[in-house]
């Protein structure tokens, strides 16, 4: 399984209970002997009272793909999208459950997610793979097809489906070069090929999000869990702050984030003071700007510096 999960969740028992349930000729699980949905059931709104029904029990007839996702969340606006089409055109070979973490934090707790957006391919009542981020498309298709090449003798969901054929768009060059840069890690070119087309398009909001996404990246895969506690025991070093920011935001710990960001405001003044200021509405940028969080950090700040 991949690393976005590693050591979080057993659905063992869960499973069991499927089991039990798919027995008893009284109660079957729902949809049991049923075809594959059609293309328009594709896509499921789960929450923490229909887990088992939805995600446990169907996973042990055909692929179920968990999106944790949250409002705020920027690059869960990227990813759902995506998702969410394939899932249509797929013709019943999986389905797409869509899980509100805010609503439904008990589900992002069974799966140990660090982050969000989070996609976890539940098949046979157990987790087999999952991936965090914000993937591009293409590397969402190859993700899916390996787990239903793989899958495809064992769950009767996948064996029955007729997928549509998906339609055929265009791809924008100056994108696929960004994120190939993206993906192998070379955020220096991803954050150039970006840049370059804001500066041919300097309304194009796709490339102003990837861009933001792609320099928070990059500074937060260097961040490590130390941070916090440098910044904690020394509230005067700027630089430990902004560390310690960054990685309480990939920690989805943005509250904390934001407060320790806003502390530190009224603490500094002139270069430092712009400097902690800047970094924080860099934060802001990777979260709708009608999440609450980002809405009451951006009073406090007003508040710090006025």
């Amino acid at each position: 399984m991949s690393a976005a999960l590693s050591g979080a969740v057993d659905l063992s028992a869960l499973k069991a209970r499927a089991d039990a349930a798919r027995q008893r000729p009284a109660s079957p699980p729902p949809g049991a002997g049923q075809a594959a949905p059609a293309s328009g059931d594709a896509v499921l709104e789960v929450t923490e009272a229909s887990f088992q029904t939805d995600v446990v029990e169907r996973s042990l007839r055909q692929l179920v793909v968990v999106d944790l996702w949250a409002d705020w969340c920027g690059p869960c606006k990227q990813l759902s999208p995506v998702l969410e089409r394939l899932a249509a055109e797929s013709g019943g070979a999986w389905v797409l459950a869509k899980v509100d973490v805010d609503a439904n934090p008990r589900i992002a707790q069974l799966f140990g997610a660090q982050s969000i957006p989070t996609v976890v391919a539940i098949a046979g009542g157990q987790p087999v793979d999952a991936f965090a981020g914000a993937l591009p498309e293409p590397e969402v298709r190859k993700w899916l097809n390996a787990l239903l090449d793989a899958l495809k003798d064992k769950l009767p969901g996948i064996r029955d489906a007729q997928p549509a054929e998906p339609a055929e768009q265009p791809e924008d060059p100056r994108f696929v070069e960004a994120e190939e840069a993206f993906e192998r890690g070379d955020y220096a070119a991803a954050e150039a090929a970006y840049q370059r087309i804001l500066d041919a398009e300097p309304a194009n909001e796709l490339a102003k999000a990837a861009l933001t996404q792609v320099r928070f990246t990059a500074r937060a895969e260097k961040a490590d869990p130390s941070a916090v506690s440098r910044a904690d025991a020394d509230p005067s070093d700027v630089q430990a702050q902004l560390a310690a920011a960054d990685y309480e935001v990939a920690a989805n710990q943005v509250e904390d984030a934001f407060a320790r960001l806003i502390a530190t405001v009224r603490r500094t003044a002139g270069d430092e003071r712009n400097k902690v200021r800047e970094h924080l509405v860099g934060l802001f940028e990777l979260f709708d700007p009608a999440d609450e969080r980002v809405a009451k950090a951006r009073r406090d700040l007003a508040s710090a510096l006025f």
